[in-house]
């Protein structure tokens, strides 16, 4: 048989396979079963006929990831608590990177309307954080402490109060999707205002560099955290308003297991967040290299993680996909 032929004939199973792979647990065990058979088989046929053909390693890539998850589904609890941050979480990010990518672009543009808004209005930022955090802060910044408002709470009940709220922005980001794409969308918005009129308020009064190295501390992960959380929200939403050739339920429901282990995956980052800003932010007497240094690990570790990770272990499949 000429490899076209073969190709044009087996194509649309296989890409049936990449479903199962993508829903192993919505799966009986009985199909699961025949459909490795199946891979397996065309696996061989292709690396008798066919060695050094790219589609030889397209199936060789894809029956490695089913055999993977079906012996994932095996392994003891405690193995799959370290899999699940290790492999789980960076293979969903790969699969919903363009998802990522809009969430990331969403919150700049938001970002970008705050910080102009402000310096178009300097009310504005009294709508958007309120009169009395407006105030308290200008009652700091007259006190010679612009980021006072990290060390008016003990540390401990700061630390569990801030790290509560952000899971709880995050989960509520990430249900939203339930709502179609347009409400992760419309909370990644408030929360980037809130962010562009922060800023550029301390701008105004020449803050700039103290504010972002005293909020950024914690800042760098927990706003990576809540695009990441908007990208668990888009996968979700997506799944109503663009089901392909699944029916919408099912393409729900992927989209909503595939957010939630997002959401999970964000959790140690928040917890991390919420120590960072109970514990450490309120000391703005820290030498500034040090905190740039913290700022730096915390964005080289999101970049590594929630990017490079998922790319590493997950390009060369997609690349022969697309050599098929």
């Amino acid at each position: 048989m000429k490899e076209i032929l073969f190709i044009r004939n087996n194509i649309e199973k296989w890409r049936t396979m990449e479903g199962l792979i993508d829903n192993v647990s919505f799966e009986m065990p009985d199909q699961l079963a025949d459909a490795y058979s199946e891979l397996t088989a065309d696996l061989a046929f292709a690396q008798t006929h066919y060695p050094n053909s790219r589609i030889t390693i397209y199936l060789n890539n894809l029956a490695s990831a089913l055999h993977n998850e079906i012996y994932r589904n095996k392994r003891e609890k405690w193995t799959r608590i370290v899999t699940f941050w290790t492999q789980e979480v960076p293979d969903v990010m790969w699969k919903e990177r363009r998802m990522l990518l809009l969430s990331f672009l969403v919150f700049m543009v938001s970002v970008l309307i705050g910080v102009v808004s402000t310096l178009g209005d300097e009310s504005f930022p009294r709508l958007i954080l309120g009169d009395g955090y407006m105030d308290m802060t200008l009652e700091n910044i007259a006190k010679g402490k612009p980021m006072g408002v990290y060390g008016n709470e003990e540390e401990t009940g700061m630390f569990l109060g801030i790290t509560l709220n952000n899971v709880m922005v995050s989960f509520n980001m990430f249900v939203s999707g339930v709502l179609t794409s347009f409400m992760p969308g419309f909370l990644l918005f408030q929360n980037g205002v809130m962010v562009g009129c922060f800023d550029t308020f301390f701008y105004q009064h020449g803050l700039l560099g103290e504010s972002l190295l005293a909020t950024m501390l914690h800042g760098t992960l927990e706003l990576s955290a809540i695009v990441v959380a908007g990208a668990a929200g888009f996968a979700m939403g997506n799944g109503w308003l663009f089901p392909g050739t699944y029916s919408r339920i099912v393409s729900f429901q992927r989209g909503a297991k595939r957010g939630m282990k997002i959401i999970v995956g964000t959790v140690p980052i928040f917890v991390l967040a919420g120590f960072i800003e109970g514990f450490i932010t309120r000391h703005t007497e820290l030498n500034d290299f040090v905190r740039l240094g913290v700022i730096f690990a915390s964005l080289v570790f999101v970049v590594y993680y929630f990017i490079y990770l998922p790319y590493k272990r997950n390009h060369h499949i997609s690349n022969a996909n697309r050599k098929t």
